[in-house]
């Protein structure tokens, strides 16, 4: 029997994306943004197909489907049908989106073809039903239920159902324009963050403020149901007319217009920040529980844009009614090209679907490109770098030794990590004990606000003992709390500090990934899914009695997470980090020569001049 190779593409709205399957496993999946270099890429993602081919070994010739994440048409309607409601509020708007719809996106089966000298099949999904693919089917999980929640799809912006062997099906559904996350997006754009890439810094702030808004929001902005469904007052928002997502009216409510990006936040901001992130919080916990009494299901996939709402997520386990939950960790439209291809492989084909309850299948979501040792030798080399090679059987040794004499780390190793999170593959590493290591990696390596937490990678086997969390957290997509034995309760004669000197207390143990509400957004790590990292941590436990480390993308504000050598070399020499573990070298910074300004790099900073401490 002959192989059979489905090739899964999202695009045309942000993160667009490619995965390939073969014969149900998943060979490769990857955004477009890490080829291009341009964060959240929405274009046709030509350099992930052609990743995804040459990783499998095949041309596009061989494939036997190409799937796409949603439909069009559908959506082209609610665009129009939207765009004629306003009318002739929303003329701006609709003359910027219709070009795009005209030259490309109503085109897209010729596009494909065009674009892969493909002649097959081509099969479209509807959005929620790819969002709720990728969430069941690689999951470990038999059968469940399934919760999708984004901004919109075609129509829909929230979707449930049952997920059961080789099958799924939607239950029932949210209509535009009431939408969580557009809700959500909309208090990003009024704090001052960017839609559909802001939304992380939002729930990071969150924090730092008091709930003081959630019952303007509730009394004015939203109808919530107990079941979890609502309404939105349209009269407040401006995103179905207008190229802002709020109006005069939501000015007014919250007290003066949005904050400006780059400007100082304010306490407001903060507050205003708490007081969403409440409320959404409310209504996933709403909905899973609606879902558990229609469904009778005892386990949950979440996917959608809104799973990437760890805080949320982290309270659903909590304290939802679910025995277990399962969370894709490309959630957002980039795994829609995943569920697609998985959907036409046991929905439409009919295969069957194994399942142990135990592991998912998502392969650690290492599913990106890798580079030889002699490919980054050459690389290195070519460069003029000053490295010396290690054997990977001392790297964890010799590292570890770094990290805990306060080293910050650029690390490279393996598949690149497929979904938003830095893994363990291309990850900046630093020592969780210090309590300066936040403020220092945020201003002096990431280049990003101070107030932003960070994260930490603990061995599967010893996260009970640091954090509230009785399971592994694999993909970085729930919070937890720091055990009480881990914290530190400070005694400040002025009482508790507010806004952003909430910072300065040390409040644990590992003060740099506890955030100010002594939460962690967690990752587990086990050897069998990532051999040389857990090593790196086990290493790093046995010297020093703590087997957790800060671990963050690999990249600095404004980019992708790094992808090549290249990449990875040049955020190191641009940055403050120390050293560069890529492969089995080891390059110190001391030891570098200072790297040249390329014409690109001057133009990033004219971009954004944020970036300018760098230079």
């Amino acid at each position: 029997m002959s192989d059979t190779f489905i090739l899964g593409i999202s695009a045309f709205y942000h993160d667009s994306a490619v995965c390939l399957v073969k014969n149900g496993e998943i060979v490769a999946a990857v955004q477009e943004e890490r080829f291009t270099r341009k964060k959240h890429d929405f274009n046709f993602p030509k350099n992930a197909i052609e990743f995804c081919l040459k990783e499998a070994g095949i041309y596009a010739k061989n494939l036997d489907y190409v799937g796409f994440y949603d439909k069009p048409f559908i959506k082209f309607e609610r665009i129009l049908e939207t765009y004629l409601a306003y009318a002739p509020s929303g003329i701006r708007s609709f003359i910027k989106a219709i070009p795009l719809w005209l030259k490309q996106k109503l085109w897209l089966p010729d596009l494909i073809r065009n674009e892969l000298g493909y002649e097959g099949k081509i099969l479209f999904a509807e959005h929620h039903e790819s969002h709720a693919a990728s969430a069941f089917y690689p999951s470990p999980f038999k059968e469940a239920a399934f919760l999708t929640m984004d901004g919109v799809g075609e129509w829909d912006t929230t979707s449930f159902g049952i997920g059961r062997d080789n099958n799924i099906k939607i239950l029932h559904t949210l209509k535009f324009p009431h939408s969580l996350g557009l809700l959500y997006s909309t208090f990003t754009y009024y704090t001052g963050f960017k839609v559909n890439s802001g939304e992380y810094k939002l729930m990071g702030l969150a924090p730092y403020g008091e709930p003081k808004y959630v019952n303007t929001i509730l009394d004015n902005l939203i109808d919530l149901k107990q079941d979890g469904s609502f309404k939105l007052n349209m009269k407040y928002f401006g995103y179905c007319y207008s190229l802002k997502m709020t109006n005069w009216r939501f000015e007014k409510l919250f007290g003066g217009p949005a904050r400006k990006p780059e400007t100082k936040i304010m306490q407001r901001d903060m507050d205003i920040a708490a007081s969403i992130q409440k409320v959404t919080e409310e209504i996933m916990l709403k909905m899973a529980r609606y879902v558990y009494k229609i469904t009778g299901q005892n386990k949950l996939c979440l996917a959608g844009g809104v799973a990437l709402n760890c805080v949320g997520n982290g309270r659903i386990m909590r304290e939802g009614p679910f025995k277990d939950i399962w969370i894709q960790p490309a959630a957002g439209d980039a795994g829609g090209a995943l569920g697609v291809a998985l959907l036409v492989w046991h929905k439409y084909l009919g295969n069957e679907r194994t399942a142990d309850e135990k592991n998912d299948r998502q392969n650690a979501s290492l599913l990106g490109p890798v580079y030889n040792d002699e490919s980054i030798e050459n690389f290195l080399t070519k460069e003029g770098a000053c490295y010396r090679r290690l054997s990977y059987k001392d790297i964890p040794n010799a590292i570890s030794d770094l990290i805990a004499q306060d080293g910050v780390i650029g690390w490279f190793q393996g598949r690149m990590e497929f979904g938003p999170r830095a893994l363990g593959a291309r990850s900046i590493l630093a020592d969780a004990r210090n309590p300066d290591m936040q403020s220092k990696m945020n201003l002096k390596i990431k280049y990003r606000e101070s107030f932003r937490p960070f994260a930490p990678t603990v061995l599967r086997e010893k996260v009970s003992e640091w954090f509230n969390l009785d399971r592994e957290s694999p993909y970085m997509l729930l919070t937890a709390p720091v055990r009480d034995d881990k914290r530190i309760e400070s005694v400040n004669p002025d009482g508790e500090p507010s806004g952003f000197e909430k910072i300065k207390l040390k409040r644990s143990v590992i003060p740099a990934v506890t955030h100010v509400d002594y939460s962690a957004r967690v990752q587990t790590v086990k050897r069998e899914d990532n051999p040389l990292y857990y090593d790196l941590i086990c290493k790093f436990y046995q010297k020093t009695g703590c087997p957790v480390i800060i671990n963050t993308s690999f990249n600095v504000r404004g980019e992708p997470l790094v992808c090549t050598p290249e990449d990875a070399f040049k955020c190191f020499m641009r940055t403050e980090m120390d050293y560069l573990v890529i492969g089995p070298f080891l390059l110190d910074k001391k030891e570098q020569e200072t790297l040249k300004r390329d014409a690109g790099w001057q133009e990033a900073i004219e971009l954004d001049p944020t970036l300018r401490p760098i230079l």
